[in-house]
């Protein structure tokens, strides 16, 4: 014989703030480094995935607009702090307003960023102009989004690129290649910061000793993104090292 028993509501999980992450199929990275920085004290992390394809190119990325909606309607029911869409070439290809627009269509945030749109508030944060531009991608991926912050007024004449084209690979490109990279690009031209594009890229943990060896701020996909995401939500991250970007 089966037991009915009354019960009362409560809150739901997120009382402190409720986050909403759309993550590529092939993205491998940005929840695990969003977790590392996301304070722990009653904060929601509610993530839905939107179809990729394996190989990067400018027709992949735009056909993740048309796959957005459905991946937004997969969120549950609430009120969203803030919701990112985590894919910086997307952005771009796709364009800002137009992922902000998606997103607000589809479910209840009271903001909206992307790796792109968190990318310039971080340079205007720190008074970047110019920036030693690190790209896993191909040449066509890699020059809209340089398009892209170009016409934002911020020069990436400083570049270098892994010239992948695999999601896969670019999620295993080690420390040591993205350390070497990094400080590569930025020696060959300095400007007022590096910046390594893409959420596929593992470098949260080895910004601190790229800045160390620079002297000057190293900012990622990741870094910005998820910076943005919780100053929009009037969080405190939660750091072991110094960041630039977490210091001004």
């Amino acid at each position: 014989m089966m037991a009915a028993y009354p019960y009362t509501l409560g809150p739901s999980a997120g009382q402190t703030a409720r986050l909403g992450l759309v993550v590529l199929q092939a993205d491998e990275t940005l929840e695990y480094e969003l977790r590392l920085l996301t304070p722990r004290q009653d904060v929601a992390v509610f993530t839905t995935r939107v179809a990729s394809a394996p190989d990067v190119s400018t027709e992949s990325l735009a056909q993740m607009e048309r796959d957005l909606p459905q991946a937004i309607s997969l969120f549950p029911p609430t009120d969203f702090d803030v919701v990112a869409y985590g894919c910086t070439s997307g952005s771009s290809v796709i364009g800002t307003e137009r992922v902000a627009e998606l997103v607000k269509e589809g479910c209840l945030t009271h903001s909206v960023t992307n790796p792109v749109t968190a990318l310039l508030a971080a340079c205007e944060h720190m008074n970047i102009t110019s920036l030693s531009f690190l790209s896993p991608y191909v040449a066509p991926v890699s020059q809209h989004l340089r398009d892209t912050l170009t016409g934002a007024g911020i020069d990436t004449s400083s570049f270098g690129s892994f010239d992948e084209a695999i999601e896969a690979n670019v999620a295993r490109i080690d420390a040591p290649s993205l350390i070497n990279a990094a400080i590569d690009v930025y020696e060959r031209d300095p400007k007022d910061a590096i910046f390594m594009s893409c959420t596929n890229l593992q470098t949260l943990s080895i910004i601190p000793e790229i800045e160390r060896r620079c002297g000057v701020p190293v900012l990622s996909s990741n870094l910005c993104l998820i910076w943005h995401m919780l100053h929009l939500s009037g969080l405190t991250p939660t750091l072991d090292k110094k960041i630039a970007l977490f210091s001004r």
